[in-house]
């Protein structure tokens, strides 16, 4: 990796090397098109120069000795008493339209600063989400410097958008529409939403959704409002508040607002009849929220319901009507002022129209007194532009001496640039076949892990049953030490009662005896209960040892009932339970058989080998 790095700086360096060779050559050609261009415009200006000189000549060849020129003067004297009295009349309306302004701007500044008292309930909103959403907050801010960058519309967070009609409804919304989607910008372009999550590689963490592509805010409930009255329901969520149309067309599609009724105390009161018979999916009550939905197994309509949480974002909302009103207000004062505008830049161009005519006929009067000196004054340019025009001769440039110049400069970098093309092309080939080397190994390295991995498990299996093994050998030898400590306790108990000393060997009698005895603990305990009931027959009976007799026959028989029924209900448990294993368990092993061929398959494509198996421990 090491190398390949090294070898893509070198390329990178090559291809830095033949940009800045292209560079060079572009340098040579622009250099060569300012001296073409500088020579063409320097003989532009040659014959603009003899043609000025030309019709200089001209006019002077034709210039009368002597005019008659008061006639002309008198006349322009007479129009430009004609345009001042004009302009008189248009400072009067400009005086007029801008005292008409003045009165509007101050209307407008007086709605402004009552639309600023009504936005200071929405900073109370942005307050509220600065301290519980930082993040939201400052991406909010970004949004509102950088809207230009957006092709579409963007709806700040929801909370912000949001002006509920009555605040006491406040609580049904936010119940509804999750928090996250409550501090979330809407987008009307999945590229606008993309571009806004990078934020200039901002580290916030924001929610963002797009309103869908086909409209939903103009969605129609599935049936009027009037057909639930007689259940106490009096609007539908969407009815409730105001938000802008990307925001109330996700909250249609997503949250479905226009297809939720809200109800009253009176809803609740028949929440049974409600559910049987609205056939409803959410459904809200005064204090609470119920969500119906019909089961897939029994076909019945289950219901939860939950305590309405109080409002926290929605609480703090703005008179729309006097808003909406306001801003209209607004927008016809901004029409008027337009209009205004409109008029006092057709007199300001009318009076810029008359300056201009002012100046010309001033210029004309000049030029009419200035006439009787005007042959001195051809003569002298006529001599200064001879003068320009030697000069302009002089400097011609030899495009053809520069473009030869040019073409042996671009031959010697272009052979510059071959040398680094073959140099790049030997660098790009062992870049290619290192990485071919460098995928080899990775190929190695996963194999080697996969065995590596392996083995790590079977000596984890291995030391698990070791310790297993080790478990069972302590609970064995503790056992034994037990079973011997009371086998001595035992012994020692029948010394005694035979009477023997501690040191003392059994005697030979003793011996016989217990050679005639059977070999094991149970046959010892059958035969000592064998000798006991013997024992138990050579005395009386009773009528109570009959009577128990009886007693116990009787409680035998009903024990022995109650285990076979028992028995039966267990046979049947088992029996279900196989059923249901079966069940789950067939199509679970086809779904495990299905992975394990994609797994395998999988695993063969990369030379690998890889199966996926049910192990099931405790059956």
């Amino acid at each position: 990796a090491a190398e390949i790095k090294e070898i893509s700086q070198k390329c990178k360096e090559k291809q830095d090397a033949l940009e800045m060779k292209d560079k060079q050559i572009e340098e040579i050609h622009q250099t060569l098109r300012m001296k073409k261009d500088e020579e063409m415009d320097r003989q532009r200006k040659i014959h603009h120069t003899h043609k000025m000189i030309e019709d200089w000549k001209n006019e002077l060849n034709t210039m009368a000795v002597c005019e008659n020129l008061q006639p002309q003067i008198d006349a322009i004297n007479h129009e430009l008493k004609k345009l001042q009295e004009e302009r008189a009349n248009i400072d009067s309306d400009i005086s007029d339209i801008t005292a008409e302004k003045m009165n509007q701007d101050r209307e407008k500044t007086r709605i402004i600063d009552r639309l600023g008292q009504l936005n200071n309930i929405m900073n109370m909103k942005e307050e509220n989400l600065k301290g519980r959403f930082r993040d939201t907050y400052s991406a909010l801010m970004w949004l509102r410097k950088n809207k230009d960058k957006f092709k579409k519309r963007v709806c700040e967070p929801m909370m912000l958008e949001i002006n509920m009609k009555d605040n006491r409804h406040a609580k049904y919304v936010e119940n509804h529409v999750s928090a996250n989607d409550m501090r979330a910008f809407v987008f009307e372009s999945q590229e606008d939403m993309e571009m806004f999550l990078m934020r200039d590689h901002q580290k916030l963490r924001v929610n963002a959704i797009c309103a869908p592509a086909q409209s939903c805010a103009e969605n129609l409930p599935s049936r009027p409002i009037e057909e639930l009255h007689r259940y106490g329901f009096f609007s539908y969520l969407r009815e409730l508040f105001d938000a802008p149309h990307p925001v109330m067309s996700y909250l249609c599609f997503q949250y479905r607002v226009h297809d939720v009724p809200v109800g009253t105390e009176k809803t609740r009161n028949m929440i049974e009849r409600v559910i049987q018979e609205a056939k409803l999916k959410h459904i809200y009550t005064a204090e609470e929220k119920y969500i119906l939905k019909v089961s897939a197994y029994t076909n019945l309509t289950v219901s939860t319901n939950t305590a309405l949480r109080a409002a926290q974002f929605l609480t703090s909302s703005v008179d729309t009507d006097e808003r909406r009103q306001l801003e209209n207000q607004q927008q016809d004062i901004n029409n008027t002022l337009k209009s205004l505008d409109v008029r006092l830049a057709t007199l300001l161009e009318r009076q810029k129209h008359l300056d201009h005519r002012d100046n010309e006929l001033r210029q004309q009067k000049k030029e009419l007194l200035e006439r009787g000196n005007r042959r001195r004054q051809l003569e002298s340019k006529i001599g200064v532009k001879y003068d320009s025009l030697r000069q302009l001769e002089q400097d011609a440039i030899n495009l053809e001496k520069e473009s030869h110049q040019a073409d042996v400069k671009i031959k010697e970098i272009n052979v510059q640039k071959a040398r680094l093309v073959i140099e790049l092309m030997h660098l790009i080939k062992n870049c290619i076949s290192t990485n071919i080397l460098k995928a080899d190994l990775v190929l190695q390295s996963t194999a080697v892990a996969a065995e590596k991995n392996r083995l790590e498990s079977e000596c984890k299996a291995a030391t698990l049953q070791l310790k297993a093994a080790e478990q069972h050998f302590h609970e064995l030898d503790e056992r034994k030490r037990v079973l011997t400590e009371t086998s001595k306790e035992l012994l020692k108990k029948a010394r005694q009662v035979c009477k023997l000393s501690p040191d003392q060997h059994l005697p030979k009698e003793f011996q016989t005896a217990f050679q005639a005895l059977p070999s094991t603990l149970e046959e010892i305990d059958a035969f000592l209960n064998e000798e006991k009931t013997r024992a138990s027959c050579f005395t009386g009976l009773n009528a109570s040892v009959v009577e128990e007799y009886h007693r116990q026959t009787q409680e035998i028989e009903q024990l022995t009932e109650y285990l076979e029924e028992k028995k039966n209900e267990l046979d049947n448990y088992k029996q279900n339970i196989s059923q249901v294993k079966e069940r789950w368990l067939n199509p679970l092993k086809k779904l495990i058989e299905q992975i394990n061929e994609k797994f395998s398959n999988f695993f063969s494509s990369m030379q690998c080998v890889g199966e996926v198996d049910l192990h099931v421990e405790n059956e």
